[in-house]
């Protein structure tokens, strides 16, 4: 690992190794928020394609596809994306080819990724692409599998989709207990490619980046620019510090959290946020994200549980709120999510919006308003309102959802940033272009951190905020024009 710790040290970072976590990455100079930390790219990666959505195997581009002559199973957008993936691609071709046209739908993007690492360790040993310090399998053996901690019922079909994978090469003296042991692995390390955007397009392993540990109050954050991975300082990082990221979805209490990283990571979590369990602050924390509300429509505060489990109470004003009375409204909501969720499936857009209000409606009644399960539902409102183009009652709903993001998030999170850009957007579209200067100047300010500048995202991002800007200049000068400001 000598190569690795010179490589680190080009970009003023170091390994080590703590007894409750293992190896970790540490600064060795102060990085300030917005600073690239490290960059990375994939060992190996593959598109999530499905058989209602194909991407280009190298660049993720879902238009122009072809599909290979050969084995009939990857996609390729141009000949430059084609020849620069061929000499891993030209040995996978050859073993899918060989499989029944049928078998060849048992190919998902997991099996494909375990190919190409089988593939690419292949290549590097016999010289053919090279090996170095960031990207080599020396790296995928010091990942962390978990064999011991994973059931039974995973254990079998890890072996199954190793069973696969050999089936599929058709190599001599194939190790599929290591195959096995990789798929775990893979599980634990592999990380979501996603556009600027945070929407998934495919699946890659970054070993050095993987050394990063997890914090719910992360000071980096991970984001993509193509297929590299970028970590940046959201927070500043004094030397010395470890510096960390998120793996889950932090908006949530601390129980949600530490359930979602036991399952998924198989470690429980210590950082700054969840040493508070049980404290005041978590059990406010939780009780505002994933509790219930106040009778009082005019009461702002949280219920808690009574001593004789026979409901909740108000802790600001005292009313109480039985529990029969929350399990119907629950039963009603959950009733209604099954149809809705039935209603989005088929297409059926228009009439599952209908359902998702009338959701929306009781979790009001149910819920806090800052709660995470109403966000949640205010959120697929938004999605799908922008789907069919409404875009006044979509801006109704991204306006509701804004403060919640402000509460769970800090300043400089992606998402936060990403709300304010979604709303912006609506808001220009709508014509209250002050307001969507507004919204525009917070979502470059925080993107900014996140995402850097250099990217066309960013770069567009920042011309619809001039545009917008431009725009409310040139109403301004026209003073018997109403302008409406949202």
């Amino acid at each position: 690992m000598e190569d690795l710790t010179e490589a680190l040290r080009q970009w003023d970072l170091r390994m080590s190794t703590l007894p409750e976590k293992g190896r970790s990455l540490f600064a060795n100079k102060d990085f300030f928020p917005g600073e690239v930390i490290i960059k990375q790219e994939p060992c190996v990666f593959v598109p999530n394609n499905s058989a209602s959505q194909a991407r280009c195997d190298t660049c993720f581009s879902s238009s122009n596809l072809k599909k290979c002559s050969a084995c009939r199973v990857v996609w390729y957008c141009g000949s430059s994306c084609q020849k620069s993936q061929w000499k891993v691609h030209q040995l996978e071709c050859r073993a899918l080819s060989r499989l029944d046209e049928d078998k060849r739908k048992y190919v998902t993007p997991s099996i494909r990724l375990m190919l190409k690492l089988c593939i690419h360790r292949k290549l590097q040993d016999e010289r053919i692409i090279p090996s170095t310090a960031t990207d080599n399998y020396r790296l995928v053996e010091a990942l962390v599998s978990h064999m011991s901690d994973i059931d039974q019922k995973q254990l079998v079909l890890y072996a199954q989709m190793a069973n696969l994978v050999n089936l599929i090469l058709q190599w001599p003296n194939i190790n599929i207990k290591e195959i096995t042991e990789n798929f775990s692995k893979l599980s634990c390390n592999g990380h979501t490619i996603c556009d600027s955007e945070f929407r998934p397009l495919g699946t890659g392993l970054y070993p050095v980046i993987s050394i990063i540990n997890h914090s719910c109050l992360p000071n980096a954050v991970l984001v993509f620019e193509e297929t590299a991975a970028v970590v940046r300082a959201v927070q500043y990082i004094s030397s010395g510090s470890e510096v960390s990221i998120s793996y889950i979805e932090t908006a949530g209490s601390t129980i949600t959290r530490q359930k979602a990283l036991k399952e998924q990571y198989f470690f429980t979590c210590s950082c700054p946020r969840c040493e508070n369990v049980g404290k005041f602050n978590d059990l406010h924390e939780s009780a505002v994200l994933e509790g219930y509300r106040c009778r009082d429509d005019s009461c702002t505060g949280f219920l808690l549980r009574d001593s004789d489990n026979r409901g909740f109470f108000c802790q600001r004003c005292g009313l109480f709120r039985g529990k029969e009375e929350l399990k119907e409204l629950s039963n009603k909501i959950r009733n209604m999510l099954d149809r809705a969720v039935t209603s989005t499936s088929s297409a059926q857009l228009e009439e599952a919006i209908s359902i998702y209000k009338m959701v929306e409606q009781f979790q009001r009644e149910l819920y806090h308003p800052r709660s995470i399960f109403l966000l949640q539902t205010r959120e697929q409102l938004l999605k799908m309102l922008m789907e069919v183009e409404d875009w006044k009652e979509a801006l109704a709903y991204c306006r509701l959802t804004v403060p919640v993001y402000e509460s769970v998030y800090p300043s400089n999170h992606p998402l936060l940033g990403l709300q304010y850009y979604t709303c912006g957007k609506l808001k220009w579209l709508l014509g209250y272009t002050d307001g969507a200067v507004r919204s525009l100047t917070k979502a470059v300010d925080t993107l900014r951190v996140t995402h850097g500048t250099s990217t066309p995202f960013i770069k567009e991002l920042i011309l619809k905020l001039e545009e917008a800007r431009a725009e409310t200049s040139y109403k301004l000068k026209l003073p018997s024009e109403r302008v409406t400001v949202l």
